[in-house]
């Protein structure tokens, strides 16, 4: 199941998002919006190259109206426009969803119903235009000298990120309202500044990884998850440049390397294991999701390596990427090995691992330093047993 990043222009207007596996059925979108007579309403996709119309409609005195359309296979991003006043519209699969608003003011003071999505895009909405009043307010304020006004600035910033990481995305790394918010902007000196940048900040990158893996799972071969994908390839590659480049003007013995990267999450009974104290031990590293179609297969060739070789040292440490605890609790309790889980710590360890499709594994030799990764070994038993 690949994961896939990329960053377009266009993304920084987004506002629907359709979500189905039915091609052949519609879903609809109505409702009114009054004081707009004679106004044209658009009924616009958001496709990753920019909008394109599927429908319009000249309201009349009562302002309603009604849109349907063919329910793509995959994500797709959907908005109501008149003029410059928009409203975010989240399709899941063929429900109607109805809309109720006046203008000009339809962006910011409309109900929705039908739609657990619009209802948090909705939220997530609202808070970005609260943000923007904060911005707005420090950058105006004579009272914050001017050296202030960025720490300021980024202290509001943090605050409004750490929010919507932990209240939206990573509760819910698959919905369209998680993807919405990665690409939500607001306005610094004149220009739209993106809130979550893959190519400045480590932190921003593993919440881009932490959608695109989650939306590699239900949504597999998508193009928003490509998109999603080359996002985090692109912020990871300029991470690391500015990091080789800083690097090179530390001195040696303040540059310490570790052989593997800390895994600490809890197990099926709430402990918490820790990868690292496997030392002394071959570790197959294996990241899985047991939601998956072919996840017993899976598990019965992982269950022959670990019956042919733990008893001569090799211990499997498997990391859950499934969304429903109950369920992999269920899937693990007879399981002989390490199985770990915790929603915001194993996606956060997949792209520590840069984790690009699952499963995926890596071997790691008995000093805790990783060796090679599934696409670098053809022969898994001759591996295990030289490092054994």
């Amino acid at each position: 199941m690949k994961i896939r990043h990329l960053f377009t222009a266009a993304v920084l207007a987004l506002a629907a998002m359709s979500i189905t596996s039915c091609t052949q059925k519609k879903f609809h979108v109505s409702g009114t919006i009054t004081d707009a007579k004679d106004s044209l309403l658009y009924f616009e996709n958001m496709g990753l190259n920019g909008p394109v119309t599927v429908d319009s409609v000249k309201l009349g005195a009562d302002g309603s109206f009604s849109f349907a359309a063919k329910a793509p296979g995959n994500p797709e991003f959907y908005r109501l426009r008149i003029d410059r006043q928009l409203i975010n519209v989240a399709i899941d699969s063929t429900e109607d969803v109805k809309i109720n608003a006046s203008y000009p003011t339809m962006s910011y003071k409309y109900n929705v119903e039908g739609s657990e999505e619009c209802a948090k895009i909705k939220e997530l909405a609202m808070m970005q235009m609260n943000l923007q009043t904060q911005i707005n307010a420090i950058a105006n304020n004579p009272s914050v000298p001017y050296e202030k006004e960025t720490d300021s600035i980024k202290v509001v910033l943090n605050n409004y990120k750490n929010t919507v990481k932990n209240d939206y995305i990573f509760k819910a790394p698959m919905k369209a309202y998680s993807y919405f918010a990665l690409f939500q902007t607001v306005v610094l000196g004149g220009r739209p500044l993106n809130i979550f940048d893959a190519h400045s900040s480590k932190a921003d990158v593993q919440v881009y990884a932490a959608v695109a893996t989650s939306w590699d799972t239900y949504y597999p071969k998508s193009e928003r998850g490509e998109n999603l994908h080359n996002i985090a390839l692109a912020g990871m590659r300029d991470l690391r440049i500015v990091q080789a480049q800083q690097a090179q003007t530390l001195p040696a013995n303040k540059v310490s390397v570790s052989g593997v990267i800390e895994i600490a999450l809890p197990d099926h009974e709430g402990v918490v294991r820790k990868l690292t104290s496997l030392k002394g031990k071959v570790v197959l590293l294996d990241f899985h999701v047991f939601a998956s179609k072919n996840s017993t297969q899976r598990i019965m060739w992982l269950r022959d390596l670990y019956n042919k070789y733990h008893a001569q040292g090799l211990e499997i440490y498997q990391v859950s990427l499934d969304p429903d605890e109950h369920f992999w609790k269920e899937q693990v309790a007879a399981l002989p090995w390490i199985c770990v889980r915790d929603e915001n710590g194993s996606i956060q360890a997949a792209s520590a691992y840069n984790v690009q499709q699952v499963p995926t594994f890596f071997l790691i030799d008995k000093n805790n330093v990783l060796q090679k990764r599934d696409v670098q070994i053809k022969n898994i038993d001759a591996e295990i047993k030289s490092l054994l």
